[in-house]
């Protein structure tokens, strides 16, 4: 297993997503350290049929059975994180996904070495470009649901705003004077809406972005009752192949069946 971002970052800034899913797929690799290690190096070698595993937040409802799969696994993935609301889930109450409940959680992940990806803010959609900026509709925040008027300066601020926050709870010597882990510059965004106008305004704050592949799309948004998690299980080891990115949330509030770890696992 390896981290990819940098690698992708280079080559085809739009597949800097994620690091190596191995265990679950038949593409699968043994785990490595850091790339920085000759250890990594000797392991990147073997990963010859890497795919990529990238999470999106959601109401966390299955966030901690997410959390322990990866560990189990020996999985490092890449989590893109936007402010939203959260079911009560164990001892924490419902919030949102950045709140100071799931502080501790997001620090975990950040030892374990998982890799980390704005998802705006208020997790805002793109719906048109207009004059002077984006016609956008957040599904987050005290706004969700409204059509709103940004500027690029406005999205820029959407981006960073994940990325102070994640500093803050991680809560770990940084860089360029943030008090924790720094986020790296790279985003997804919400429902993968995107113009060219937004990719640059994105880019000239320094934020890539990065999509999923189409055989990526693992379907925890799909409803439960036509697409049950078995037939999802069977459709991502049928069609996933070799570099593709794959697509996962911490929760979807329209989706009843628990969906990790019965998909994420087998």
């Amino acid at each position: 297993m390896r981290h990819a971002s940098d690698a992708l970052l280079s080559a085809a800034r739009t597949l800097a997503a994620a690091v190596l899913l191995a265990p679950s797929l038949p593409t699968g690799a043994a785990p490595a350290p850091s790339v920085t290690s000759v250890a990594a190096a000797q392991a990147d070698a073997a990963c010859a049929h890497p795919v990529y595993l990238t999470i999106d937040t959601g109401h966390m409802g299955v966030a901690p059975l997410v959390a322990d799969v990866l560990a189990r696994q020996g999985v490092k993935a890449t989590f893109f994180l936007a402010n939203e609301r959260t079911q009560a889930v164990g001892p924490r109450p419902e919030g949102s996904t950045l709140d100071d409940a799931w502080a501790p959680w997001w620090q975990q992940l950040a030892a374990q070495g998982h890799d980390f990806g704005s998802h705006t803010w208020a997790h805002v959609v793109w719906r048109a470009d207009e004059a002077g900026g984006f016609r956008v509709q957040p599904t987050a925040g005290p706004r969700s649901g409204q059509r709103l008027h940004m500027t690029p300066a406005d999205y820029c601020e959407q981006l960073a705003r994940p990325a102070r926050r994640f500093a803050q709870m991680t809560g770990q010597p940084g860089q360029t004077g943030q008090t924790g882990q720094p986020m790296r510059a790279m985003f997804r965004a919400p429902g993968g809406k995107t113009s060219p106008a937004l990719l640059a305004a994105a880019q000239s704050c320094g934020w890539t972005h990065v999509p999923w592949t189409p055989n990526g799309f693992l379907g925890d948004e799909l409803a439960s009752d036509r697409f049950p998690n078995a037939r999802l299980l069977a459709r991502a080891l049928k069609n996933v192949r070799e570099g593709d990115i794959l697509l996962m949330h911490l929760g979807i509030w329209s989706r009843q069946d628990p969906w990790a770890p019965a998909v994420l696992e087998p």
